[in-house]
């Protein structure tokens, strides 16, 4: 397995880098451009994505699980099939309630997870 390179036209998800998201976070990144960016998140029921912004607008698809999601000063609880909009700069997190996926898109790419270690 290696990291998923830009451009890159086919990503298999068996041949993809699962990487820490943090305690209980699997990050996997899937297809991108320096314009977008598609990334695989894996929840153990209890891990937590911790409160942050960033310059980036952000799609969040929920493929599985449940999750207490904060976007600004407003939190709801989030299943399979729900979608949230986080534009760039809006603090956001969320709890993972039941273990479960997120799908999230951004744009522009996001170049620090691409370089970080």
């Amino acid at each position: 397995m290696k990291q998923t390179e830009k451009k890159q036209r086919w990503v298999p998800h068996q041949e993809t880098l699962p990487q820490s998201g943090g305690p209980g976070v699997t990050r996997r990144i899937l297809a991108y451009t320096d314009g977008l960016m598609c990334v695989e998140n894996t929840f153990e029921q209890g891990a937590v994505g911790a409160l942050h912004s960033h310059p980036h607008t952000q799609i969040t698809y929920v493929v599985s699980g449940a999750f207490a999601f904060t976007i600004g000063d407003e939190t709801r609880t989030v299943r399979a099939g729900d979608t949230m909009l986080k534009e760039d700069g809006v603090v956001h997190g969320c709890t993972c309630l039941e273990a479960g996926v997120l799908l999230d898109i951004f744009t522009p790419m996001r170049e620090d997870f691409v370089t970080a270690p």
